[in-house]
């Protein structure tokens, strides 16, 4: 068997044209994604380059700070808080890591929930574990697109989290567990001790440990879902934490990697820039 071949790029396309369509169906109301990039750092510029262009296409505004890697912490706070006060700024990304010994906590902690389209604040991870509206973490949500697209059942499944981040881990747990997606959710990790034997019993498997390769085929229960979240540098390339080629042939279904959930996190913030617009009054509801 091999496994359906679950195409974040594609869906990627697919959201952004929804997206434009919805915005110009509103009148095309201005929609704006600031982005805040400080140093040199080449995938950084590339990544930030990529989610403006993809902005452009659904039909949104950017505004990118682009900051000397040598700025000090507190005119780095003034320029988000100036970010903050504009009205005109719907949502606001701090691309991180930030060099040097910046500190990223005190400028997540200035964005207020409505524009944290990245879903990193305390105030928008409290709001996910309480069910109230907020942002969601872009990469966990990307997953839930995924699945939900690919037609993935999740209620009265069993799902495996294999990572615990506050990035990726411990969101995809609560959206995973939550009423109406209702899976059954185990949160494991390098540390688990029966890994194996704990992934064989998923219906779906979201590997987010970072480390690269983890997952073989001995974790995997003929015909369950596989999604790569992990993403590592090895000399042969960018590797997930799936060891691709024998688990497709074991999976129901698997994102490869690159080119499936990475794709999804762009999508999924633009998703949340449009829904940050409409809960500070800029867009219809």
């Amino acid at each position: 068997m091999s496994a359906v071949i679950i195409n974040g790029t594609q869906l990627r396309d697919d959201i952004v044209a929804e997206l434009r369509a919805e915005i110009e169906a509103a009148g095309s109301p201005p929609v704006c994604l600031a982005t805040v990039l400080v140093g040199d750092d080449k995938p950084s510029q590339i990544y930030v380059r990529s989610k403006q262009k993809k902005a452009a296409e659904a039909g949104m505004q950017s505004r990118h700070v682009a900051i000397s890697g040598d700025v000090s912490q507190a005119e780095l706070e003034d320029t988000v808080a100036a970010l903050v006060a504009d009205p005109g700024v719907h949502g606001i990304l701090c691309q991180l890591p930030l060099p040097g010994d910046l500190d990223a906590e005190p400028l997540l902690r200035m964005i207020p929930a409505e524009k944290d389209v990245d879903g990193l604040t305390e105030a928008s991870l409290g709001r996910l574990v309480r069910g109230q509206r907020g942002h969601v973490g872009c990469t966990p949500l990307g997953v839930m697109r995924l699945l939900e697209r690919y037609n993935i059942p999740t209620s009265g499944k069993r799902a495996v989290v294999v990572g615990r981040s506050t990035l990726v881990g411990l969101p995809m747990v609560l959206l995973l567990g939550r009423k109406g997606v209702d899976a059954t959710v185990t949160l494991a990790h390098s540390r688990t001790t029966d890994l194996v034997d704990v992934c064989r019993q998923a219906d779906i498997i979201v590997a987010a440990a970072g480390q690269a390769r983890m997952i073989t085929a001995a974790h995997v229960k003929p015909g369950a879902t596989v999604i790569d979240v992990g993403v590592s540098r090895t000399e042969s390339g960018i590797v997930g934490d799936v060891d691709f080629e024998p688990v497709s042939q074991i999976a129901g279904a698997i994102t490869p990697m690159p080119g499936g959930t990475g794709p999804m996190t762009i999508a999924c913030l633009l998703q949340n820039t449009l829904e940050a617009a409409r809960m500070q009054g800029a867009f219809p509801a």
